[in-house]
């Protein structure tokens, strides 16, 4: 009699063990969380910083891991083995080298933002630059990036069509780069650079002045005549591990809210973009009023 007694007593304990197993594996699986790293130019940093927190509010389980440097230095790591899943350039040079490499998913890759040069001066300024003209002034102490970080390309170039431009004559990059001063690995460093007056003036892109500096730099604009518009791709790395994540926060920077964004921090939008955005809002419009128009119907 014991024996059977002791049966049922086994097997309320076994059913128990099973149910409490079952539970604890879903909770686990509920819990779970996805990290997409997203490799990014410095020049993106306020701007992204404030899109990964929209991108996690929208998306539940999501942490964005932000890597940001020269996108030259980017390309580097990536095609050293670098873990990432997004990769977003200030220039198409950085992201072909990428491509070359077989390390992107092609057709994911878009232009998803436009820049352009501009030049700031520190508070003060000391060296009384009004315009780009006064960059070629003898003494004046100028900070520029390296000419393999995607903006000191675009300073060189856009030097040489100055020169080419009556306003400014032959050699006008001659000498201007004569007062060329200290050459950095990345835009952020130009700005911290004149900003701490350790130059006279500093060749940056019209976003990269943030909230901290705003206060510490004046920006004088470059004629769009001599200017050079920088282009920014953005794609998913051909060995991601969260690929469709990847191309999620893709879609969302080049959403109509991922573009506020970037334009709140002084970046352009390519003009596909913005057929896109207004299609979107004409779209919604015609929707509104079709919705209003069956109501008053009813």
């Amino acid at each position: 009699m014991k024996k059977k007694k002791l049966v049922p007593a086994l097997l309320c304990a076994l059913i128990s063990v099973l149910v409490v197993t079952t539970c604890g594996c879903t909770t686990t699986q509920n819990t779970q969380s996805t990290k997409l790293t997203v490799f990014a130019a410095a020049s993106l940093t306020d701007a992204f910083n404030e899109t990964a927190k929209a991108f996690e509010a929208n998306n539940s389980g999501v942490t964005v891991a932000l890597n940001y440097a020269g996108s030259q230095v980017l390309a580097t790591q990536i095609k050293q083995g670098a873990t990432a899943d997004v990769f977003a350039s200030a220039d198409q040079k950085n992201m072909k080298s990428v491509q070359d490499a077989g390390l992107m998913n092609n057709s994911s890759i878009t232009i998803f933002a436009q820049n352009k040069l501009a030049i700031i001066v520190p508070k003060g300024n000391p060296a009384n630059i009004t315009s780009l003209n006064d960059l070629a002034n003898s003494g004046v102490k100028l900070v520029v990036a390296n000419s393999s970080v995607p903006v000191g390309n675009y300073s060189l170039q856009m030097l040489s069509k100055a020169s080419s431009n009556s306003s400014y004559g032959a050699g006008f990059n001659t000498s201007v780069l004569k007062n060329v001063v200290s050459e950095e690995t990345n835009v952020n460093d130009v700005v911290v650079k004149v900003a701490l007056g350790e130059g006279d003036a500093g060749i940056v892109y019209v976003s990269d002045v943030p909230a901290a500096y705003k206060d510490k730099v004046t920006v004088i604009t470059i004629p769009d005549s001599v200017n050079v518009i920088a282009q920014y791709p953005i794609g998913v790395l051909s060995g991601s591990q969260n690929a469709q994540m990847a191309q999620s926060w893709i879609n969302y920077v080049t959403s109509p809210a991922g573009q506020a964004i970037l334009l709140k921090y002084g970046f352009m939008i390519p003009k596909a973009s913005q057929n896109t955005t207004a299609a979107a809002a004409t779209t919604t419009a015609a929707t509104a009023a079709t919705t209003t128009a069956a109501t008053a119907a009813t």
